[in-house]
């Protein structure tokens, strides 16, 4: 039945995501009436007091490692809570399934979720092309309460109507980041802006972003180039680089994966180009840095100078923040398993993403010790519209009331210092 349902849609566009795919009438009307005539129970779990969240993200292939890596900050949390307590004396248990950073397999993951594991809500999906694309089913599950907390994307529509309602984020959204890095690079002169964007609902966003944040200077994108999700760094750019170069940037900004962005700002340097490459929270930094680092070494050139990237959370070196201060402890001292779903992932000791996850397992540990003498899926908009100035250790205080549905909003630029992506502390190094 999932495979069925799955065949229903196809892949979003990044402001339209409602559009059917092809098919009978009939097997529409089937899909819709399955939808609305499930019945309601209670979250399923293997214990009393535990409740079970559902998690699908990629733990193989394009964005594999970035999965783990997200996973592993969740679960070194939850571990300590469960270990210490729980959330108001309930265990906390996810689900994950692996669904490649493809939409139809996350749609599978996230219909099994909520018919056959009666999860009590979804939670940290990874991807704007596989988390949108499951929206409608939230808006179908309404009278259920099924609920999204605390995707890894930036998207838009998971912050507006129809299905901003049903989605709490945690983070910033790349129409924030973006103007960021619009903003700074405007700043310092660099007003020539190229975009490099993955074809789907995630690239559009951003390149949306951007696009917006320079009309507000009366300034135009002078050149753009897209490639296809599930490109990697044996790709080969070579034709996209020259087309971001005929519009003579001063910078380019990426809307992509790590292996992509990575590809593109090698193929940048070998035809000569040494301008600022700058990309958001989602092209993992770390790993991004690995493979330029690696292929360095072997052609005997640098290809980590003069990058930039945004960050949706400090960073972890930032040991004078008792957020970071913990989450360094317990991911020295986490022991779960390194890899999830069939991966076979050699995990990094920190990360921007394992701390994006922390911080989700922290503010969900939040949530269930504010419902723990009742909890419920109906109760959660209201109990997370009580999270008003939380501080989890980070600097800045985490508010959901009067109805907002995204807590945090700062973003943080970082460059390369040292073989890592640590704060830029001064922009002026880029000024044209």
């Amino acid at each position: 039945m999932a495979k069925t349902i799955a065949l229903l849609f196809h892949e979003w566009h990044w402001i339209s995501v409602s559009k059917y795919c092809e098919g009978t009438i009939w097997a529409t009307v089937m899909f819709l009436v399955a939808l609305v005539t499930l019945p309601v129970r209670t979250a399923c779990a293997e214990q009393p007091k535990e409740l079970v969240f559902g998690m699908s993200a990629p733990f193989t292939g394009t964005n594999g490692e970035m999965g783990v890596e997200f996973y592993r900050g969740i679960m070194a949390y939850l571990d300590h809570l469960n270990a210490t307590g729980g959330a108001g004396g309930w265990t906390l248990r996810v689900l994950p399934c692996n669904d490649g950073y493809n939409p139809g397999p996350c749609f599978e993951n996230t219909s099994d979720f909520i018919r056959s594991k009666d999860v009590f809500a979804l939670f940290s999906y990874l991807g704007t092309p596989t988390t949108t694309h499951i929206l409608p089913l939230l808006q179908k599950f309404d009278e259920h309460q099924t609920y999204m907390l605390f995707p890894l994307t930036g998207a838009q529509p998971m912050r507006t109507e129809p299905f901003r309602k049903y989605v709490y984020n945690l983070r910033a959204s790349y129409f924030e980041e973006t103007a960021g890095l619009v903003k700074n690079l405007t700043e310092i002169g660099r007003d020539r802006i190229a975009v490099f964007y993955q074809s789907d609902a995630y690239g559009r966003t951003g390149w949306d972003g951007v696009r917006r944040a320079l009309l507000l200077q009366g300034l135009h994108i002078v050149s753009e180039a897209a490639y296809q999700r599930g490109a990697n760094f044996d790709s080969d750019f070579v034709r996209e680089s020259r087309l971001l170069l005929a519009g003579t940037p001063d910078a380019v900004i990426c809307i992509g994966t790590y292996g992509a962005q990575a590809a593109l700002i090698r193929d940048l340097r070998d035809m000569g180009s040494d301008i600022p490459v700058a990309g958001v929270s989602f092209a993992e930094s770390g790993k991004m840095l690995e493979l330029l680092t690696k292929a360095g070494m072997e052609h005997g050139k640098d290809y980590t100078r003069n990058l930039i990237n945004t960050q949706v959370v400090p960073s972890y070196e930032a040991v004078e923040l008792p957020g970071v201060r913990l989450y360094r402890t317990l991911m020295d001292a986490y022991k779960g398993a390194a890899s999830v779903s069939g991966s076979t992932y050699t995990p990094r000791r920190f990360s921007y993403v394992s701390f994006e996850g922390f911080l989700n397992g922290v503010l969900l540990g939040e949530m269930v010790s504010r419902m723990a003498d009742a909890p419920s899926r109906e109760r959660i908009p209201d109990v997370m519209n009580s999270i008003h100035d939380f501080d989890m250790g980070i600097g800045v205080p985490v508010d959901f009331s009067d109805g907002k549905h995204q807590g945090l909003h700062a973003v943080y630029y970082t460059t390369v210092v040292n073989d890592r992506f640590l704060p830029i502390d001064d922009w002026q190094r880029w000024r044209k």
